[in-house]
């Protein structure tokens, strides 16, 4: 069998939340664009761990400002076109602003939006090694069933959420914050079967775990989590399965994955007991995976502060907008938040997407250069869809000149719809 051999102008690795707007923000440029996908659809969290809410793409001050657009802006109208989305919600409980989702809308919304571009998809693909030369990465091997193949391009983005181009191809990547510890894990449960009127307050699910664990049941971790109601069914969106996790390692996913599924029946059993209206419920799904919120970081050009996100800091480079408020997640506790002033929005600068040491390689998502305060805002999936478009641009810029020039990287962003 001969070696396959693929040549385009932009790869795009991850097609999560971030690969889908770099690959079209790229492609939008006019650069021939790969997007590589390890998983049978994109979406990331979203579909494979049914984190069924965009977080980032409003800020939370009064009157709702939205604060991310271009690629992000046109799933959200294939989710409308579909009558999932018709605007945003804000929680009650805390004032944030968040977009609920259907996971089986939001994987055809996202094949919508990518056969809509002009990007190359490749579900069912993963990168397993790169080749550097020169300062930038050469090409990337790949595998499918069929065997290995190799893509040549001219730039690249890592939008695979564990940074795993970069790291393949010897950049500087940090594991956790600044000593190796991880934002927790957590397996969302969808629970169907819940009656219409069931009251989802919040204190009743927290007074029902309180009391299993004074009992001495087992197997629950957190006894503050999120209920929400899904849109489109009568279905619960459940987070209390809390993991300390190491995403990178398949043991500890392995073990992870298994106690938080036992965790889930743990909880739906003790719903069904003592919470009204979930007398005839059941678990409709859990996951797929695990969803992770922490591995690698790269290490960029720049590194975003936790003061520039929660002082609302400007820049110059600016080519994203962070909106979601400082979200930290430890293990079988409540989320810790820090607000960003005003409760507006950060500028986040293209040198925090610029890998340092390699000429043409940006990141996006979850893993751009930044400390973990910042981290814990910037990490969100509305968020990523900025960073990934500006990424994407960026990079079909160099491809196209071997240069990038924030200010028409900033220029064709505002011309493809994003704010900045």
């Amino acid at each position: 069998m001969s070696e396959r051999r693929l040549q385009f102008d932009v790869v795009v690795v991850g097609g999560g939340t971030a690969g889908v707007a770099a690959a079209i923000g790229a492609a939008t440029v006019g650069m021939r664009t790969l997007l590589i996908e390890k998983n049978p659809y994109f979406g990331g969290a979203v579909t494979h761990s049914s984190v069924l809410t965009f977080c980032g793409f409003f800020a939370q001050q009064e009157p709702i400002e939205q604060v991310v657009g271009g690629v992000g802006q046109q799933l959200l109208d294939n989710l409308g076109k579909l009558g999932i989305y018709a605007g945003p919600y804000r929680s009650p409980r805390t004032g944030n602003v968040i977009v609920l989702l259907d996971a089986e809308a939001t994987k055809y919304a996202l094949d919508k939006t990518v056969q809509d571009s002009d990007v190359t998809p490749r579900l069912h693909c993963q990168v397993i090694g790169a080749s550097v030369a020169q300062n930038g990465i050469r090409e990337i091997e790949c595998y499918d069933h069929n065997g290995r193949f190799r893509v040549e391009a001219k730039a690249f983005v890592d939008a695979s959420g564990e940074a795993d181009l970069s790291a393949l191809a010897g950049a500087e990547v940090r594991f956790g914050d600044d000593e190796g510890r991880v934002q927790a894990g957590t397996l969302v449960m969808r629970i169907g079967g819940v009656a219409a009127d069931a009251d989802l307050n919040r204190n009743l699910f927290t007074k029902a775990v309180l009391e299993a664990k004074r009992d001495g049941e087992p197997y629950l971790t957190k006894q503050k989590g999120m209920v929400l109601r899904l849109p489109g069914s009568n279905d619960v969106l459940a987070m209390f399965a809390d993991e300390a996790v190491d995403g990178l390692d398949s043991a500890s996913l392995t073990e992870a994955e298994m106690s938080a599924r036992r965790q889930s029946w743990a909880y739906l059993n003790l719903f069904r007991r003592v919470i009204p209206g979930f007398e005839h419920a059941f678990l409709s799904q859990t996951g797929p995976s695990i969803g992770i919120r922490e591995t690698r970081h790269v290490l960029g050009e720049y590194t975003l502060r936790g003061e520039d996100a929660l002082s609302g800091a400007k820049q110059e480079d600016g080519v994203a907008r962070g909106g979601w408020p400082v979200e930290i997640h430890k293990p079988g506790v409540p989320a810790e938040y820090q607000h960003i002033r005003d409760k507006s929005f950060y500028d986040i600068p293209l040198r925090a997407l610029k890998v340092r040491g390699l000429d043409n390689l940006w990141c996006a998502g979850r893993i751009i250069s930044c400390d973990p305060i910042a981290f814990a805002s910037a990490r969100v999936m509305g968020t990523a869809f900025a960073t990934g478009h500006a990424a994407g641009v960026a990079a079909a810029h160099y491809a196209a000149m071997k240069r990038v020039d924030v200010t028409s990287v900033r220029a064709e962003l505002v011309r493809q719809g994003a704010f900045v």
